[in-house]
């Protein structure tokens, strides 16, 4: 009987391998009749399943850059399968080290123009273009390719725990091609560091209308001295704050996204995201904002949609994006360090799965996650610079009992809304949040979770959260009271401007410790609309979870 059962698993793995023959890239060829056999022999041990993603490069559509633009940055030819190597690591030495952008000396800077330029004339048909290059971040955050193992399902990196990942495969392999057309094997990207007073403008030689990194689809406005806003809404009357108060805000931000509300993996990296899931739109505290925000911000204000950077599917068409997410990828190391991390997910699936990517040689490289989690194996290391928001740990804004007392009269003046709604976002909308199940453990986070967030595709839509807010005149995320902020860039998908469903978590244990309120029976929770298109925004409710 068992012969027999083994006879059967090899004949249909071998059909199986036949049958999709004409559409598996080449080198994939043995693992997919492997990892077939293994999906047979499975049901025999455990009925686990391989529910690591990677993309179909022969499924590539049109997908929706901007709901009224339908684009197509599928790469030529991608009908035929191409052979592709397994990634290995570099050599030891020399290592590429990643400085601050505003702290460039002009070698370095002619050196990196030199790269660029050439980068940029080199023809469509050779992936390591600047236009190839470019593409790529549309291919990944339109769904314009399909998942490998799940016919149909379109894959898409962003708002999920891929977000840091992938992009780290994106700028790894981007700054090797760029050393390599210089011949110039210490070639390391800089990084925008606009986490530090320092680095929060938009550095010098970006601006420079003569040289290839100046990029016209801009917001002329937001150019040096101006200061970045990291929770910058399109909305909002701009700027907010003078210089000093801006860069104080930024601070205290930055401390809410890589500490007091990034206190567990889930909130800061993303939701799971395995094969065949349709539905994960619940994103990290840094892609949400700095990383959205910052996009719109450079976003060109000329333009209504706000191209390039204010768009996925154009952002890296803006050589600024690349030093951009040199900084995201530096702030996944400095999480990893003041949390002491050495594994940021211990998930198969998440460790397994994989992208491709054309290295400095035109190879056709496949990459695993588990991959790029050391930094010193791949090669390159940051320049250490000062992190001045670990010690902006923000005050409350009202002493905690003038607060309770506060609060408690609007209450009985005005009602607020139990937890138990669905409502529209057209104004600020305070609720009452029960805590009657606590926590069961001491190291488990409390999290505020804002779910059944309906938004229009189309839309860009901003909104933060505040518990406990008594004082409306002080909404500002350097407050304790700020627990938060939900922002959606518009477009991606080949669904293009349907409905988009998501959820927002936000950890608040130590907000609820400094506002005095860990103890307290239930909580009020704030949503304050940032962008007119809220009104658009529906939401089904607020609840409190523990993560482990």
């Amino acid at each position: 009987m068992a012969e027999k059962k083994w006879i059967l698993i090899l004949s249909l793995t071998f059909i199986i391998a036949v049958s999709q023959v004409h559409h598996l890239y080449m080198g994939e060829l043995t693992s997919i009749m492997l990892e077939k056999l293994q999906q047979w022999r499975k049901p025999f041990n455990n009925g686990g399943k391989n529910l690591a993603i990677g993309p179909n490069l022969t499924a590539c559509h049109s997908s929706y850059g901007r709901p009224d633009l339908l684009v197509y940055c599928c790469p030529p030819g991608f009908q035929n399968p191409v052979p592709f190597t397994d990634f290995k690591f570099p050599d030891p030495s020399p290592v590429r080290v990643r400085r601050p952008a505003h702290l460039l000396n002009e070698s370095f800077i002619a050196k990196y123009n030199k790269a660029l330029s050439i980068m940029k004339s080199l023809p469509y048909d050779d992936p390591r273009s600047f236009h190839r290059q470019a593409n790529l971040h549309c291919q990944f955050c339109t769904g314009a390719y399909e998942m490998l193992n799940s016919s149909g399902s379109e894959l898409n990196i962003h708002r999920t725990w891929m977000f840091f990942p992938w992009h780290r495969m994106m700028i790894y392999f981007h700054e090797r091609i760029l050393g390599s057309l210089i011949g110039d094997d210490t070639f390391a990207l800089p990084f925008w560091a606009w986490d530090i007073p320092d680095g929060m403008t938009i550095p010098d030689f970006y601006v420079d209308k003569s040289s290839p990194f100046f990029h016209s689809q801009r917001d002329f406005s937001h150019f040096p001295p101006r200061v970045a806003d990291l929770d910058y809404s399109p909305d909002d009357n701009d700027p907010r704050f003078d210089r000093k108060e801006q860069t104080e805000t930024n601070l205290a931000f930055m401390y809410n996204r890589m500490v007091s509300g990034a206190k567990k993996t889930e909130l800061f990296m993303g939701c799971t995201y395995k094969a065949g899931d349709k539905n994960c739109d619940s994103p990290g505290t840094i892609e949400s904002a700095p990383h959205n925000t910052l996009h719109t911000w450079i976003g060109s204000g000329l333009n209504p949609g706000r191209e390039d950077m204010g768009k996925f599917y154009s952002a890296a068409k803006d050589p600024v994006f690349y030093a951009h997410h040199s900084n995201i990828d530096r702030l996944w190391e400095v999480w990893r360090d003041i949390n002491d991390r050495k594994l940021d997910i211990d998930d198969s699936d998440w460790l397994n799965s994989f992208f491709l990517f054309y290295d400095e040689n035109l190879n056709l490289v496949k990459i695993k996650v588990k991959d790029v989690l050391d930094i010193t194996k791949l090669g390159y290391s940051y320049e250490e610079v000062d992190r001045p928001w670990l010690n902006h740990r923000p005050p409350p804004s009202v002493p905690p009992e003038q607060a309770r007392r506060i609060t408690n009269l609007k209450q009985n003046e005005n009602p607020v809304f139990s937890s138990d709604f669905r409502r529209v976002l057209d104004g600020k909308l305070t609720v009452t949040v029960n805590r009657s199940v606590k926590r069961e453990k001491v190291d488990e986070e409390e999290t505020v979770v804002v779910y059944g967030i309906v938004v229009r595709g189309n839309e860009y839509v901003k909104f933060d959260v505040y518990v406990n807010l008594s004082d409306d005149t002080k909404m500002n995320p350097k407050f304790r009271e700020f627990a938060g902020t939900f922002a959606y860039i518009p477009g991606g998908g080949r669904g293009g401007p349907n409905l988009k469903k998501m959820k927002l978590k936000l950890g608040i244990s130590e907000l609820l410790k400094d506002l005095k309120a860990d103890e307290d029976e239930s909580i009020w929770v704030t949503l304050v609309p940032r962008t007119t298109s809220c009104c658009n925004v529906s939401i089904e409710g607020i609840k409190i979870e523990y993560i482990k």
